[in-house]
């Protein structure tokens, strides 16, 4: 048992005692097309955190469902934090983390958007900078699925597939197929150039940024396995390494639970 709320006291003493690494998924409350939940990107990250948990001993804290979406706010089922509100969340649960004497900190998001991760990579520097013993890392799963593709080239048909399309359609037949409702349109957005859009949804009425119609559960579960196995595999580790101070000794941490 490696989910937080559901280790007692004394259980969650008895495995810090072999790790001191606890990964944080975040996610969004947003639209995804007509057929995924509003959870989507939240239950992506769960579902490759809690994976990458039977493959490596490690703590899996309760996902933060709330991110900054700015793209989808008028999109019936958003809610959106602020900037200021998202940082404030993250910095004092990475205060309270430390506090509780965990050490290795890794933050894995299902919501790339671009402010929603450069809030996480300020709030994850400030840490670094306040903290001195504690050594984070930032996690787009986004980033990840890219490097996968770069393996496993021929694992997603679609090409520029972004939101609610194959790929999240797919990763959500396999970990949460009672939540799938059908399928959707395939759909391309189109934003005018250098302008910016107050409603964007007059530009992006479904939701949808792919072909949702090519995505199958075997396909998703081969995703989530491969992200997994990165998430929890020393190469992956390495590749970021230079990224947020998440150096060698964050590996051996996470290894040898040296910390």
């Amino acid at each position: 048992m490696t989910n937080w709320q559901d280790l007692t006291m004394p259980g969650l003493e008895v495995l810090q005692q072999k790790t001191r690494t606890v990964i944080l998924p975040l996610g969004s409350l947003e639209e995804h097309g007509p057929h995924l939940p509003l959870g989507t990107d939240t239950f992506h990250a769960l579902e490759v955190a809690r994976r990458a948990a039977k493959l490596r001993p490690v703590v899996v804290a309760p996902p933060l469902f709330y991110g900054m979406c700015r793209s989808t706010r008028e999109h019936p089922g958003t809610v959106s934090l602020s900037g200021d509100a998202l940082r404030a969340v993250l910095l004092d649960l990475g205060r309270e983390f430390c506090r509780q004497g965990w050490r290795n900190l890794v933050l894995i998001s299902g919501h790339a958007g671009g402010t929603h991760m450069s809030a996480m990579v300020e709030t994850a520097e400030r840490l670094l900078a306040e903290l001195p013993a504690v050594k984070i890392a930032v996690v787009n799963l986004l980033d990840m699925l890219r490097e996968v593709l770069s393996d496993q080239p021929d694992l997603v048909q679609t090409r520029g597939d972004s939101h609610a399309g194959e790929v999240e359609t797919a990763i959500m037949m396999a970990a949460h197929p009672d939540l799938v409702k059908g399928s959707a349109s395939e759909e391309w957005p189109r934003f005018p150039k250098y302008v910016l859009v107050r409603d964007k949804r007059r530009c992006w009425p479904g939701g949808v940024w792919g072909n949702p119609a090519a995505a199958s559960a075997v396909q998703g579960e081969a995703i989530l396995v491969a992200e997994a196995e990165r998430l929890e595999g020393y190469q992956y580790v390495r590749r970021i390494g230079g990224l947020l101070g998440f150096f060698l000794d964050f590996i051996l941490a996470i290894y040898k639970d040296t910390s």
